[in-house]
């Protein structure tokens, strides 16, 4: 059984993959394992190969969600992007996205915030 934690994220994650969907990204894999980690979204367009974290959070939660993808956690995700890339060779160039999900007061999705090359910009020790 899944816990409101999940849901919560599951329900970020699906409106973060509609939209990359809405423009025109095709959607190659979600929640990708590899022995480093997950990445929530992998997705592709005529010019890159995104690899998406996606952070959901509720009302009065504090702090912003790209603020959880901390350094170490993006570590992760690039050693687990190097295994998909491996594991499925395209010539695109990658690039690392983090989507925000804010939830209103009644748990529903209700605002996307979308940095593009957030590792560039998110660079926190845990």
């Amino acid at each position: 059984m899944k816990t409101s934690r999940q849901i919560k994220g599951k329900q970020g994650e699906n409106l973060a993959a509609a939209h990359l969907r809405k423009r025109g990204f095709v959607v190659l894999a979600e929640n990708f394992h590899s022995r480093y980690g997950e990445i929530d979204i992998v997705a592709r367009d005529a010019k890159y190969l995104l690899f998406v974290e996606v952070k959901t959070r509720g009302v009065g939660m504090w702090g912003k969600p790209s603020e959880a993808v901390c350094l170490e956690k993006q570590r992760k995700i690039i050693q687990t992007a190097e295994i998909y890339m491996m594991k499925n060779p395209l010539n695109l160039q990658p690039r690392f996205d983090v989507a925000e999900v804010y939830l209103d007061q009644h748990e529903k999705p209700c605002k996307l915030r979308w940095l593009q090359n957030a590792f560039a910009d998110v660079i926190l020790d845990c």
